[in-house]
């Protein structure tokens, strides 16, 4: 029997954030504990109804079930899923048909599939999927996306501390989802600043997943309004949610990676308000 743990968190107006101390933010703004060895871990937002979680099968097969949150008789009877792979091989079973994933692939799961499994290759060495899913109005084709396929922009400079590489899975031209957008960034060696400038996006709410951290690292994760900001500090295989109306920007004690993932109205990458640097506060 799959062991899943899950919680609930409640959209936080801007007003409540300005006034939170440390323990406040972290107990509605961060997510840990994603990745336990045999266990499903799930965390149902209120932002878009997106859920965040994580698989960790190290011996028998993961299911995912369904949660009462969803109210449905299977997880996906009214949602889509993604899964990226952050650890070493396995395979998600979506449907009854097997999609081995590597490190860094990710699979996409249409509405309406069945039943959905997780296995580690070698469970001494296991997969960990980080797992995201919303509400969706249709049924999509299911999916896997290689790292090597996806569109892959180079931005930034070693001299303003963000060279990194962007690797777009989910966008126009290739698989097609409801409302989920799903991308990877790496940081160079020796960069350590993410999406900074920084932007908002009112129309559509974004999760953060840090990884690749050495065990003593971590990233400062900056939210709140552009003029009353706040953050939160993140380890290895933690992530950040973020409300439309906040920023989500970081800088880490090393560099890393981070898996960032979209859902509202919209798919367009390009649908930002940018934050000029001199508004912050």
């Amino acid at each position: 029997m799959t062991h899943v743990d899950y919680t609930s968190r409640y959209a936080i107006d801007p007003q409540a954030a300005a006034a939170m101390a440390t323990d406040e933010l972290r107990s509605h703004f961060h997510i840990g504990d994603l990745f336990q060895a045999g266990r499903i871990n799930l965390t149902y937002t209120h932002y878009d109804r997106m859920i965040v979680g994580g698989a960790m099968p190290a011996g028998e097969a993961l299911e995912l079930p369904a949660i009462k949150p969803t109210g449905t008789k299977n997880f996906l009877d009214r949602r889509e899923l993604i899964a990226v792979n952050i650890g070493d091989k396995g395979t998600v079973q979506a449907g009854g048909e097997q999609h081995e994933l590597g490190p860094r692939d990710m699979i996409y799961v249409g509405m309406g599939t069945a039943t959905v499994r997780f296995s580690s290759a070698d469970a001494s060495s296991p997969a960990k999927f980080y797992l995201l899913s919303a509400p969706a109005h249709q049924t999509h084709p299911t999916k896997v996306i290689r790292v090597g396929d996806a569109k892959r922009l180079d931005l930034g400079s070693q001299k303003t501390s963000n060279e990194r590489s962007i690797f777009q899975f989910i966008h126009a031209d290739g698989v097609k989802t409801c409302q989920i957008v799903v991308g990877m960034t790496q940081l160079a060696e020796g960069s350590v600043w993410n999406t900074m400038p920084c932007h908002v996006h009112d129309r559509r709410m974004e999760v953060y997943l840090y990884f690749d951290l050495p065990e003593t690292a971590r990233v400062f994760h900056f939210l709140g309004e552009p003029d009353e900001t706040r953050h939160i500090i993140v380890k290895n295989e933690e992530a950040a949610l973020s409300p439309p109306w906040s920023i989500h920007s970081g800088a880490g004690t090393s560099n890393y990676a981070f898996i960032w993932a979209m859902a509202g109205d919209n798919v367009d990458y390009t649908d930002i308000d940018p934050v000029p640097l001199e508004t912050l506060r």
